[in-house]
């Protein structure tokens, strides 16, 4: 007999059961976590040569706190909007707009931020939320992923070597102190939800 691996992120004690309040709930979520997405991305904190972004902190608390089925499409929602010229972006629109600003140098990243949605909110719906190792886990292995997919998009326009020296060394000490934060935020949460 299967034991079955699926558990409930922590949206789910939000949501209705069934229905259309319970669609209704996931869509203003979504519209939620895009803002935040947007948000995020505006807010840049400034380490050496390039302006870092909360938006990889956001894309890992939403993908944890929404699972996989939420977490993506909040993503593609939020690419959607981008794809329509809104300026949700972190260099929009001082740097473009819409879909060519989606193919520039920040094409691999955006792509990725979806793969890396997939891979936390699958964890976080096997329950790896709940536990700060298995999470630091996952995020890390997402974070791998995404800025793989960012270097490779990146290398096809100025380089392989531009593009380690540009596109990931100076991010490597910000985003894992980002998958740490995640990795203990979202499982202290769950805590103190089983404490209440």
């Amino acid at each position: 007999m299967a034991i079955a691996t699926t558990m409930r992120p922590l949206v789910s004690l939000a949501l209705p059961e069934k229905g259309a309040a319970r669609l209704a709930t996931q869509l203003l979520l979504a519209i939620v976590g895009t803002l935040l997405l947007t948000l995020s991305a505006k807010t840049r904190v400034l380490l050496g040569p390039v302006d870092i972004s909360m938006q990889t902190l956001a894309v890992f608390l939403i993908a944890a706190a929404f699972g996989m089925r939420l977490g993506v499409a909040t993503l593609l929602l939020y690419m959607a909007e981008g794809a329509m010229g809104f300026p949700v972006f972190q260099g929009t629109p001082e740097k473009g707009i819409g879909i060519a600003y989606m193919f520039g140098s920040t094409g691999g990243y955006l792509a990725g931020f979806v793969i890396m949605a997939a891979i936390v909110g699958w964890a976080a719906d096997r329950g790896w939320d709940r536990h700060p190792v298995k999470l630091f886990n996952a995020l890390l292995v997402a974070e791998i992923i995404m800025m793989a997919m960012g270097f490779a998009w990146l290398a096809l326009l100025i380089g392989p070597e531009k593009s380690w020296q540009f596109g990931v060394v100076p991010f490597i000490v910000g985003d894992l102190i980002k998958v740490g934060l995640a990795a203990s935020l979202v499982p202290a949460v769950w805590s103190l939800l089983k404490r209440s």
